[in-house]
């Protein structure tokens, strides 16, 4: 594939719920991610985390893009109650595409995708943060709403996470 400026079709374009066959493509996929945030995740934590979003009643839930039936994208969110709403929100904890495809509406439709799940089911707030210098993902971001001028602090508390880190 190539890098592209315009949008897929809706045709070309279908986003679902991860599912067991969709092992291989998502760690792919997974090691890009990681490799963009020059983070190494290990490997009983990419296990953990893949069995949790094929979880039903675990509160991740991970959604695939797939592009002429090929996947080219993931969104990991987890749904988590708020002290500041009654109804659930929803962090998108990492989205990724695959740099082959980007620049054709596949990170703007993950987005989309979520804010309908959010709607049908009544959560509250969708919200989720990258990195300042990540110019072409703040470009999307910003198109949905400015960022907010919170500051985020974090302790690594485990060894997990091997890397710059998001």
């Amino acid at each position: 594939m190539e890098d592209h400026d315009d949008n897929c079709s809706d045709s070309d374009v279908a986003i679902r719920y991860v599912e067991e066959a969709d092992a291989q493509p998502w760690r792919a996929l997974w090691a890009g991610y990681n490799a963009f945030y020059e983070a190494g995740i290990a490997e009983d934590i990419t296990r953990s985390t893949w069995s949790r979003l094929l979880d039903p009643s675990s509160p991740m839930l991970g959604r695939l893009a797939l592009h002429r039936g090929v996947p080219v994208g993931f969104t990991n969110a987890v749904l988590h109650p708020s002290t500041w709403t009654a109804s659930p929100s929803c962090y998108l904890e990492d989205l990724f595409v695959d740099p082959n495809i980007r620049g054709a509406g596949i990170g703007r439709r993950l987005i989309d995708d979520l804010v309908a799940l959010c709607r049908a089911n009544g959560w509250s707030r969708l919200y989720w943060h990258t990195r300042s210098g990540n110019a072409r993902a703040r470009r999307l971001y910003d198109s949905y709403g400015p960022a907010d001028d919170f500051v985020r602090y974090q302790l690594e508390l485990t060894d997990a996470i091997v890397g710059h880190g998001r």
